[in-house]
This record gives C-alpha cells, sequence and structure tokens, in this order.
C-alpha cells in the first residue's frame, strides 16, 4: 500500500491506495472554502495553519494501514510555497520513522492520473487541463513523459470563473458558483469577444474576457438576479468558447484519438459538453475523471505514485523539496 498526501492549496488530503490492484482502501479530504470564501481567494498563511491542523487529524484514522505500507508519496510541486510544506514535512516524518522510500509527486501530473484511479494507465493521449491555476494542453506520453503544448498567457480558465464570481459579489469558489447561475441565465444577452479569436496562436487568454465582463457589469449598476445569470451564461459561453476555437486548430494540426479534460474545473458540465461534441466531430474518445476526484485530492496523488513505485522512483528525505514551480 501507499500512503499519499495532498497539501498544494486549500484542501488537506490523504489517501491509502493498493499497489497491485489500484483499489483505494482509504480516502478523507478537509477543504477550507469556508475560511476562505469571506476573503474572495485562497489566503495562503490561513491556508498552511489550517492544513497543520486538518493534515495530522486525518492521519490518526490511517493508523491500522501503517504496518502494510510500502511507501509515502506527497504532492512537493507545483503549488504555494507554504502549504505544500505541511505535507512534505509530514511524508519525511512518515519516511523516516516508518522506513519506508518516499516519492515526490508533481501536482499536475497528479491531475492527469485522475483518469486511472482504480484502473491501468494507458498512453499516448492528449490532455485539456483546467484547474484554478493552470489551462494547458499536454501530449501524455507515457510516466513522466509529458510535453505542453499549449498554454494560457495569462489568467486560467477556472481563475477567471473565480474573479467573475467575485466581481459579481457571488463568493468564492467561483467555479460551481457561476456555472450554477449561468444555469439560468440567457448566454447570448452579452456579445462578449471571444479572445485571441482572430490570432493563429495556439494559445490562451482570459485577462481581456474578464475586463469586459467587468465593464459590463459597471454598465449595468445595480444588478439583479436576473442580470447576474445573464452575465455568468454569457462569461461562461465565451470562456468555453475560447477553449474550443483554440482544441479545434489543435485537431487540425495533430492526429487525436484519446482526449481527455482534468484539473478542477473540468467538472463544468457545460464545457464537458461542448468537448464531447468536438470529440466525436473529430473520431476521438473522451476520457473524463470522476467527478469526486476532479478538484485536489489526495487518490490522484497514490494513483500517480503506483506507478512512480513500479519504476522505482524513489527520492531521498534530504532531496525532496516542495517548489511553487507552475510547469508540468
Amino acid at each position: 500500500m501507499i500512503l499519499s498526501i495532498e497539501s498544494s492549496c486549500d484542501d488537506s488530503s490523504i489517501a491509502i491506495t493498493e499497489i497491485v490492484s489500484r483499489k483505494v482502501l482509504f480516502h478523507k479530504k478537509i477543504s477550507q472554502e469556508l475560511d476562505h470564501s469571506k476573503y474572495g481567494g485562497v489566503v495562503p498563511e490561513l491556508a498552511a495553519r489550517l492544513h497543520a491542523e486538518a493534515l495530522p487529524a486525518i492521519l490518526a484514522k490511517t493508523q491500522v494501514y501503517l504496518p502494510k505500507l510500502k511507501a509515502i508519496a506527497v504532492t512537493n510541486a507545483p503549488g504555494l510555497a507554504v502549504t505544500l510544506v505541511e505535507g512534505v514535512t509530514m511524508a519525511k516524518a512518515l519516511s523516516i520513522s516508518l522506513g519506508l522510500p518516499l516519492m515526490g509527486i508533481n501536482h499536475l501530473h497528479g491531475h492527469i492520473y485522475s483518469l486511472f484511479i482504480e484502473k491501468r494507465s494507458f498512453f499516448p493521449m492528449t490532455v485539456l487541463l483546467v484547474s484554478g491555476g493552470h489551462t494547458q494542453v499536454i501530449e501524455a506520453k507515457g510516466f513522466k513523459d509529458f510535453e505542453v503544448i499549449a498554454q494560457t498567457m495569462d489568467d486560467s480558465f477556472g481563475e477567471s470563473f473565480d474573479k467573475v464570481s467575485k466581481m459579481l459579489g457571488l463568493g468564492y469558489p467561483g467555479g460551481p458558483i457561476v456555472e450554477q447561475y449561468a444555469q439560468n441565465g440567457d448566454e447570448k444577452r452579452f456579445n462578449f469577444t471571444v479572445p485571441l479569436g482572430n490570432s493563429p496562436k495556439i494559445a490562451f487568454s482570459y485577462s481581456g474576457l474578464k475586463n469586459q465582463v467587468r465593464l459590463q457589469i459597471e454598465a449595468l449598476g445595480d444588478l439583479n438576479e436576473q442580470d447576474r445569470a445573464d452575465v455568468c451564461a454569457s462569461f461562461q459561453r465565451v470562456a468555453s468558447a475560447h477553449l474550443i476555437q483554440k482544441l479545434k486548430k489543435i485537431f487540425k494540426t495533430v492526429i487525436i484519438k484519446d482526449f481527455a479534460i482534468v484539473g478542477g474545473a473540468s467538472a463544468n458540465l457545460y464545457l464537458r459538453d461542448k468537448i464531447k461534441e468536438l470529440c466525436i466531430q473529430n473520431g476521438a474518445t473522451l476520457h473524463l475523471a470522476p467527478l469526486e476526484f476532479c478538484s485536489d485530492n489526495a487518490v490522484m496523488i497514490g494513483r500517480c505514485a503506483i506507478d512512480a513505485y513500479n519504476h522505482q522512483d524513489f527520492i531521498s528525505v534530504d532531496e525532496l523539496v516542495s517548489t511553487p514551480k507552475t510547469s508540468i
């Protein structure tokens, strides 16, 4: 069994995964959303303190599994430096006290491996990673063989939802709130411009769209609930259309048989439907992670760790460091 730890942002999570069967034996996650919602976003120092409380409380529930463990895995990049260190410190202590090998897992690799929870991993595939901090298209060729072929130049897809929600006074996290409001809105009421619509460049940008939304909100003045719903629906339509427009260019240049969406924002059902249509049009098979494992969690870290364990991809306690780097 492998014990895995996730603390890259505002979710404290620990999982136990069986190596051979890939079965998830234990998983517990404590979210900090309510603690950060009053500030409109994640406060790193507060997140670190909450991890320091939550991780030991979760670990206490895993005592029965400790004698059967073969390795310890932990997210060590990318993420918030002050929160990553909480998980890394726990992982090092467990590795030393139990005499077990240690594995540092890239958080973004973990999101890709959310596709393989309790399943055999397979490659190659093209992956759209959309989360609160990342928007990337990745050619996943094998274990740790990932190439970013397109990414955002500024805000991410998920981050833009958070910021629109904040501008509308709807709270945090913005993804599910904006999506919920959009269900009751007119997506064609506001004709926001699709970012980079006339650019041949295969990249993403959400700062301009975010500014369009801000100006529209200011022009409306006192918003009612229908105004908010229409802004959310119009924004969601254009934010998704931007992704689809650039993905169409990629489909034209590369033969894609297997395509996947991962990351917290991949739980957006509107986006899922649009990408499903795109895959059908291009004869590609769409792969999706279970909704419960789209957001940050230790199960995906544990699943990635199984392949790392099988590749003997271990790291010493002294070498393992946490880093906020953003690259895959």
